[in-house]
């Protein structure tokens, strides 16, 4: 006898609709899994018949086959046991119910009971897209899968409650979330940048590159507050769109990184790799494409601290996303792209030893061997860095001083006034902030006046700015004039961006 359920793959963020098939036929007593399933897969075999013995079901003593389709397609992870286990149900007939429009994603223990399983998101969301209209999730993966709307999510608690409920015997109630879950109020997680003393040019470089979505470096000597600053930036920088959290979301259900209890990200990614992090860590790679610290930080921060210690093939690696906001990962099988729109906020000491440039302490360096530390970091990537700020040693009296400084809630309304103006400026486009102009973008909305022209057309000749770079200068001042309120970049708005270019450290 035939039955046929429906389950989901992840290929790459993307879903792909699997029909498993379930055959049983006379014979010797046989139990086969095809389709390209990987270890995982076929230890479902094992699972599945320990589940259905264990809900109070028979297992049936005769030939099982069991066919994922479509066949080309490698099938990874234990999410078939759940539509495995359904189909044989169903071919055994020990339970009578239409499926066609239901789809069954989750990992079964040996006990019958769902645990949670990575990807619900992305899965259910292909789900509702194909025309589906229940999914059938383990009950601490339902949250995750009822933020997909036109589709109804059942939270499963074990194989014998399904049977139950398939066979009208026992009604499980699709899971609805909560309306401040939907809300997603964001909890600003971090250091406020009311607590770091002085330092009054980098906080105003970094509210620029919060409100703008810049890349950003900052230069200095040891425990100059290079870190504390990057920590502070996930505090000024304005809540995600409903847009935003669904991708982010989306990216860490994938990466079984997705709270049970926070199934809607609310708050920014913020990831700080180590410098020892390989290329396949930074960027994603494996056999099967799992995502890296650059997609990890979509919609957020990246942060690399102490950036010259980097291998200089990972560094170079990141030419791609920060210009492309994607990463594509490239296998025997095929290709797969994941999103990497992020903020590169990298921080680094002057030269090696640290001291170069400071008043208070020598410098050992040669100058070859500053210049060396220096050519770690490539002119391609430095030219894709919008903004370059030196963060000095702080001087006793700013460290001890009493007098007020702005707090993160306070620049943080000014950050989300000029993206508000962004996001009208953008409206109907994929682009959300400044950062993601493209060429006709620049063009078109960063209009400057005759003064801001002309000292546009000196900064040019006189810093040999390429053509990338220039962009990215009018790229920055639109955003400073955006804080100001100003429809049109003047002089005072370009002359603050052209002092964020680096200089002298390629």
């Amino acid at each position: 006898m035939l039955a046929k359920t429906f389950a989901c793959a992840v290929v790459g963020l993307e879903g792909r609709i699997i029909e498993v098939e379930v055959d049983i036929a006379s014979g010797l007593p046989a139990f086969g899994i095809v389709g390209l399933a990987d270890k995982a897969v076929q230890e479902a075999r094992e699972r599945v018949r320990a589940a259905i013995r264990n809900s109070g079901y028979e297992f049936p003593i005769r030939r099982i086959t069991v066919s994922l389709a479509p066949a080309d397609l490698e099938k990874e992870g234990p999410a078939y046991d759940l539509p495995i286990a359904v189909g044989i149900l169903l071919s055994s007939g020990q339970v009578v119910s239409d499926m066609s429009r239901a789809v069954f994603l989750g990992e079964l223990a040996l006990d019958g009971t769902l645990r949670h399983t990575k990807g619900i998101l992305p899965m259910v969301a292909l789900a509702a897209e194909q025309g589906f209209t229940q999914a059938y999730v383990p009950a601490v993966n339902a949250p995750e899968a009822a933020l997909v709307e036109g589709i109804q999510a059942y939270p499963v608690e074990s194989l014998s409650r399904l049977a139950s409920h398939l066979q009208g015997e026992s009604r499980i109630e699709p899971f609805t979330p909560q309306p401040e879950l939907l809300a997603a109020a964001p909890a600003y997680d971090g250091t406020d940048i009311g607590h770091v003393k002085g330092q009054e040019h980098a906080k105003r470089a970094l509210e620029v590159a919060a409100a703008g979505g810049h890349n950003f470096l900052m230069v200095g000597p040891p425990g100059s507050g290079k870190t504390l600053l990057a920590r502070a930036l996930p505090t000024i920088m304005p809540s995600m769109t409903t847009q935003e959290a669904l991708e982010t979301s989306r990216i860490y259900s994938i990466a079984a990184l997705l709270p049970a209890a926070t199934p809607l990200l609310s708050t920014r990614p913020f990831r700080s790799p180590h410098y020892t992090t390989s290329h396949a860590g930074l960027v994603g790679g494996g056999h099967w494409p799992r995502p890296g610290e650059v997609t990890l930080a979509h919609r957020g921060v990246l942060f690399l601290d102490e950036l010259p210690e980097f291998g200089q093939s990972v560094l170079e690696v990141l030419r791609q996303p920060v210009e492309d906001r994607v990463v594509t990962i490239s296998r025997a099988q095929g290709s797969v792209t994941f999103p990497a729109n992020f903020m590169l906020v990298a921080a680094m000491n002057p030269c090696l030893c640290g001291w170069l440039g400071d008043p208070h302490n020598q410098c050992t360096c040669s100058p070859g061997a500053v210049g060396k530390y220096r050519k770690r970091i490539s002119g391609p990537l430095l030219d894709r860095i919008d903004i370059v700020v030196e963060v000095p040693r702080i001087e006793y009296e700013k460290l001890t001083s009493d007098s007020p400084q702005e707090d993160s809630h306070t620049v943080r309304q000014r950050v989300e006034e000029a993206r508000e103006r962004q996001l009208s400026r953008f409206s109907g486009t994929s682009s959300l902030c400044n950062a993601d102009m493209g060429p006709q973008d620049v063009w078109s909305h960063c209009q400057m006046d005759d003064a801001a022209q002309g000292l546009a057309r000196t900064a040019m000749d006189r810093m040999k700015l390429s053509a990338r770079a220039f962009h990215r200068v009018l790229k920055v001042a639109r955003t400073i004039a955006d804080l100001a309120g100003a429809d049109r970049i003047s002089v005072a708005h370009l002359a603050e961006s052209v002092q964020y270019r680096q200089r002298g450290l390629a």
